[in-house]
């Protein structure tokens, strides 16, 4: 398949903006969706629209075999090891927040520790806040440096504190949870996960993994990696809007509380007491979105089609003509820079630590031009990008500025489009100037 025919597959993109054809390069926030999604969510509301697992006629028994199915497409394409360990929730926000407090009730308390890194989306850093306010427990910070890198000698650093240390008061203090995202979704850098992952484990410390946008770009493999909590969106991989994922392992899912109480999640219940179903339905309380949920499948066929030889192809080459023309302008500047990092290889064990890699995301700035002023004229052009704080504004501070303009782009993008992007953002610095 071509990334001519790729494209076919969404209706969307075919449109046109202001009387322009429209160029989306706001992909990072949400995915356009082909029509085999449309048209599978449509076939449900339908044909099936029925609450599922509840009631034992024809239309419940197909909308709860579609939702069903959708939990064994997640789990496959993600190569969980279970269904069990496939929670679906309404996003990427709903699945952290759902770790943050199940896995806060039964582990976390005064005095802990849980570190998240500087880079994280609000969404990856709030809930953790959040959770130490609740409890008494430190929140600490893995940074980053001016490239975007993480410096895993200040995590080492927090590991052993953490195990070892104790309050004034002599009682044990111990890291938690670690929560990083797999990649940044400022920045574009796929992040080293695996070795953070290492270097906890080895500390006897979980990792949760926001892969909101990891789950767009890599091919991701939760037993290999060996998360211990994978988090992410559908809307951002083609499926519907408000549908998520949590990835957990089992032996912390089966520990923790649910998050949400109500209808399913339930065994028995009397005017006293309930006992709490098994996994997965502890964590999917009340009436999932069922019809969106339902889209997973061709969602992830599609994403499965990306991957395909000559599509990738045409996408890695896209970003690089975008990720060299942006940089050849010495009025704009790029942020998050690819290469080695610095002084990893005796932290992570590895004699040459894997070079950061950029996926299509690219956040920038203009000298002497608003990155707000800029959108709005690109947008009269008919390209749809990305301004402002990105839902990550302590990484658009770490760079010190006020906010960026954000290109991101998907495999269903071209060489065209990406042309004519530059050559509109060239107009509009001289329009804006």
């Amino acid at each position: 398949m071509t990334t001519r025919e790729f494209r076919e597959l969404f209706p969307i993109l075919m449109r046109k903006v202001y009387g322009k054809s429209l160029v989306y390069f706001d992909n990072a926030a949400t995915s356009q969706r082909p029509r085999s999604v449309v048209d599978k969510w449509v076939r449900i509301s339908q044909e099936s629209n029925a609450n599922i697992y509840r009631a034992v006629h024809k239309l419940s028994a197909e909308a709860t075999d579609a939702y069903e199915q959708a939990r064994e497409a997640a789990r496959a394409f993600i190569n969980a090891g279970s269904r069990e360990e496939i929670i679906f929730t309404s996003g990427c926000t709903a699945a952290i927040n759902t770790v943050a407090y199940s896995f806060g009730q039964a582990f976390v308390k005064a005095g802990d520790t849980v570190i998240v890194g500087e880079g994280e989306h609000h969404s990856n850093l709030v809930p953790w806040q959040l959770l130490c306010e609740r409890t008494g427990a430190s929140l600490q910070i893995l940074p980053i440096d001016d490239k975007g890198h993480w410096d895993l000698s200040v995590l080492k650093g927090l590991l052993a504190e953490g195990k070892y240390g104790a309050d004034a008061e002599g009682a044990s203090q111990r890291v938690k949870l670690v929560a990083v995202t797999h990649i940044s979704n400022v920045l574009g850098l796929v992040n080293p996960v695996e070795a953070v992952i290492r270097l906890c484990h080895a500390a006897g410390v979980p990792v949760l993994v926001d892969g909101a946008q990891g789950i767009v770009h890599e091919r991701v493999d939760v037993q290999a990696m060996d998360c211990d909590f994978y988090a992410f969106s559908g809307h951002k991989v083609y499926a519907a809007t408000g549908t998520g994922v949590l990835y957990g392992k089992k032996r912390w899912l089966e520990q923790m509380p649910p998050f949400l109480s109500g209808g399913e999640m339930v065994g028995t219940v009397t005017l006293s007491h309930a006992d709490f179903a098994g996994l997965p339905h502890k964590f999917e309380a009340g009436t999932g979105n069922f019809a969106a949920i339902a889209t997973f499948p061709e969602a992830f066929e599609t994403a499965l089609l990306a991957r395909e030889p000559e599509i990738a192809t045409s996408y890695e080459a896209v970003c690089s003509y975008l990720e060299d023309a942006l940089r050849a302008r010495g009025d704009v500047r790029l942020y998050g820079d690819t290469g080695n990092p610095a002084g990893q290889a005796v932290l992570t064990g590895e004699a040459s630590p894997a070079a950061y890699r950029r996926a299509g995301v690219f956040s920038f700035t203009i000298d002497g031009v608003h990155h707000e002023d800029a959108a709005q004229v690109l947008d009269k052009m008919g390209i749809a990008v990305r301004s402002g704080l990105m839902c990550a504004e302590p990484v658009i501070r770490h760079f010190g500025v006020s906010g960026m303009l954000r290109a991101s782009l998907a495999p269903y993008n071209t060489m065209e489009e990406a042309e004519s992007f530059i050559k509109c953002l060239d107009k509009a610095i001289n329009l804006l100037r």
